[in-house]
């Protein structure tokens, strides 16, 4: 038998019932397929792994607690065989090949009946690779696969999506290896895109030569484009039968205004959606190696906009409240702003030795981060010239992250 490769075919086992015998590691990587494709699973075994045990909590399949019986064969359209005891193993798949019910062995894929491929999804298509036996071979090729249908360099032409409409898509904080599949997938297929300044730059340069750009860049205090001039530029191409990207970096809803191009789109009866970035205030400190939470540290972190200082009449921000918590405070858009923000937290009552780092260019080749506390911060941004973009971590984080630097 093993002479001959095996006959692919896809099985539906929605509300089928499926046998699990063993409750180990093995079981741990089979059981998720199954549960993804509705199958009802049964678990045979006297002990399983805490992440089986969770499934069990959840409702999502069953276990009993036991070793295996020949009757727990009668329900089963399908059966998996994954104990560390190959005597039990003989046992079920001889069962299994009396009853003419597939079954599929842990231990020994040639005395099973069934193989279980390497699988993946993507936009209604599934994936699964045979490779001869051999798992690194197969979810490899599965994943080259996958990668081709997700960066559309695998597709039927006429199957694309050719709705018009606006996809606001989150590049994240800068390296364009950071943007999530699905972005980059949408930016690719895009007919329009409308950019930022802080949207990864290096993908405009791969964009399809027909694509038409529209820069709409805010430059810090300099010229910019207004919001309401944005809305009106994808609405206005979506209506055209365009598709239409909205490409931001970081993330659409932290500081990127993109829920009022949602509003806009919804107003003109445009359809959108939207596809999330790495949201820099949390991604740019964890490449730079600083936590924003760290256990026994702080208990909360806090985002806040700095493009207005303290006592700014249009301010939203409540100094003295964020001086009274103890977490990590998180500056975006606050270089110019800095040192009344500084001077503002110490008055509401954090100590002026807080450590600080300022994050510039963050993921990007001229990354760097300049070490300060509050109460040098003004000094030390002069003294290093930073400039935007950058963020400011203030707390007790920054000295998890460098204690040499504030052990005094």
């Amino acid at each position: 038998m093993s002479d001959f490769p095996p006959y692919p075919s896809g099985l539906r086992l929605t509300g089928r019932h499926v046998l699990v015998v063993g409750g180990g590691h093995v079981a741990q990587r089979r059981i998720p397929g199954l549960i993804a494709v509705g199958a009802d699973v049964h678990v045979v075994s006297p002990e399983v792994t805490p992440a089986i045990e969770g499934l069990v909590g959840s409702g999502e399949i069953r276990w009993h607690r036991r070793g295996y019986l020949p009757e727990d064969l009668e329900p089963a359209w399908y059966v998996i065989a994954v104990t560390d005891d190959r005597a039990v193993n003989d046992e079920i798949s001889a069962a299994c090949d009396e009853r003419r019910i597939f079954c599929v062995r842990s231990d020994d894929a040639t005395l099973g009946t069934a193989w279980t491929p390497a699988v993946g999804r993507h936009a209604g298509v599934t994936v699964a690779v045979l490779g001869n036996r051999d798992p690194r071979r197969s979810a490899s090729v599965r994943d080259e696969i996958l990668a081709g249908l997700r960066d559309g360099s695998i597709a039927a032409r006429h199957h694309r999506d050719r709705t018009p409409g606006v996809t606001l898509v989150g590049g994240g904080p800068g390296d364009p290896e950071l943007i999530s599949v699905a972005g980059r997938k949408a930016l690719m297929e895009a007919d329009v895109v409308v950019a930022d300044r802080l949207a990864p730059r290096e993908l405009l340069g791969e964009l399809p030569a027909d694509v038409e750009l529209l820069d709409v860049a805010k430059l810090p205090r300099g010229r910019s484009a207004q919001q309401e001039e944005i809305n009106r530029a994808i609405v206005e191409h979506a209506l055209a039968g365009k598709r239409v990207v909205r490409f931001k970096g970081g993330d659409n809803f932290v500081f990127g205004r993109g829920y009022e191009e949602i509003l806009a789109c919804r107003e003109a009866g445009v359809p959108v959606r939207v596809i999330p970035g790495l949201t820099s205030p949390v991604a740019v400190p964890a490449i730079a190696g600083i936590p924003v939470t760290h256990r026994g540290v702080t208990h909360e972190f806090s985002v806040v906009s700095g493009h207005l200082p303290p006592g700014h009449p249009e301010g939203l921000v409540d100094y003295a409240a964020l001086a009274r918590m103890q977490g990590t405070v998180v500056v975006m858009m606050g270089v110019q702003n800095a040192p009344a923000i500084a001077d503002a937290l110490v008055a509401g009552g954090r100590p002026s030795g807080t450590p600080v780092a300022v994050i510039c260019d963050g993921t990007m080749p001229t990354q760097r981060t300049v070490l300060a506390t509050l109460g040098t911060l003004a000094e030390r941004l002069g003294s290093e010239q930073v400039r935007p973009p950058a963020i400011i971590v203030i707390g007790e984080v920054v000295r998890v992250a460098h204690p040499d630097a504030f052990a005094d």
